[in-house]
């Protein structure tokens, strides 16, 4: 509710220009680049599913990280694209709660399955005899179930404490999604509860699965060093190329929004610059894999 107490039904979304001659360009420009995003990673869905060489902890992974970012996509290009055609920056308070609750989620579980695929690897690598042992179905399962019931938990809390805000009159949002800082930002009740909160969950989220990250990625070079030729260690290398340039994609582009929004302090800059981890970074990952993984581009070419 606004701050004089009435009902608000809507934000305005103002989108990555106000400059009405770029508008086309950046519809095709987004058509394009969502289009790949969604058949891309449809293709290694369907490569995996239909291979049976495939059905291993690894590509049962890349399956529900290509389904995920379908999904993480679809939160925002599908609004953006609309608004575009119908010439509106109209999105109502429920669909702006909804497409922030789903931002939320898919992001979280994009970060989760990164994390649990660099444990996958770091097992694949350094305890190869035990592999199939460690990592079988049942908990491969709930690996996946636990990203997902973390991912919810956290966005439900996230959309919960929007829901508890009162806004001003001014409700645009200087942004192409309704993202959950700049929400908040327009908020004239106290946000402090919901910093401390937005804080520690991205603390929480973010920090603690970089750092199993980095731990497994420690283990792994360890053990690498210690292989004495030269081809052995290319061979274990290439196993978990693919998804160290996908969490360096992610991890780079995510903190380089982050960090370059709180030095510029330009709303429109932060805007164009998350187009990176909300867009690019998902339509990259199929290519990745499939350029870097000769079984996934074998199962594609039949």
């Amino acid at each position: 509710k606004p701050s004089n107490g009435t009902q608000i039904s809507e934000f305005l979304l103002l989108g990555l220009s106000q400059a009405l001659e770029l508008q086309p360009l950046i519809f095709g420009l987004f058509v394009s680049m969502y289009l790949v995003t969604v058949f891309g990673n449809l293709l290694i869905i369907l490569a995996v599913s239909s291979d049976s060489h495939l059905h291993t902890p690894m590509y049962f992974f890349l399956s529900n990280l290509s389904l995920v970012d379908i999904c993480f996509t679809s939160t925002t290009i599908p609004k953006m694209l609309w608004n575009i055609q119908t010439k509106s920056k109209v999105i109502t308070y429920e669909g702006c709660i909804t497409q922030m609750y789903f931002f939320i989620l898919f992001a979280g579980l994009d970060i989760f399955l990164l994390t649990v695929m660099a444990y996958d690897r770091f097992v694949a690598i350094c305890h190869p005899l035990h592999y199939m042992v460690i990592m079988n179905p049942r908990l491969c399962g709930l690996l996946v179930l636990l990203s997902w019931i973390m991912s919810v938990l956290n966005s439900l809390l996230e959309s919960l404490m929007v829901l508890r805000l009162s806004f001003c009159s001014d409700l645009e949002i200087p942004h192409f999604f309704c993202e959950f800082n700049q929400v908040v930002q327009l908020a004239c009740s106290d946000t402090f509860l919901n910093n401390i909160i937005m804080y520690f969950t991205a603390g929480l989220l973010c920090i603690c699965p970089l750092a199993g990250i980095l731990y497994s990625y420690s283990k792994i070079l360890s053990y690498i060093r210690g292989i004495p030729s030269a081809q052995g260690r290319y061979k274990a290398f290439s196993t978990c190329a693919s998804h160290l340039s996908v969490v360096s994609l992610f991890y780079g582009t995510l903190l380089g929004v982050y960090l370059s929004s709180t030095v510029i302090h330009s709303t429109h800059s932060s805007a164009t610059a998350s187009v990176m981890y909300t867009v690019v970074t998902p339509m990259l990952n199929p290519f990745i894999y499939s350029l870097r993984n000769k079984d996934i581009k074998r199962a594609l070419e039949r």
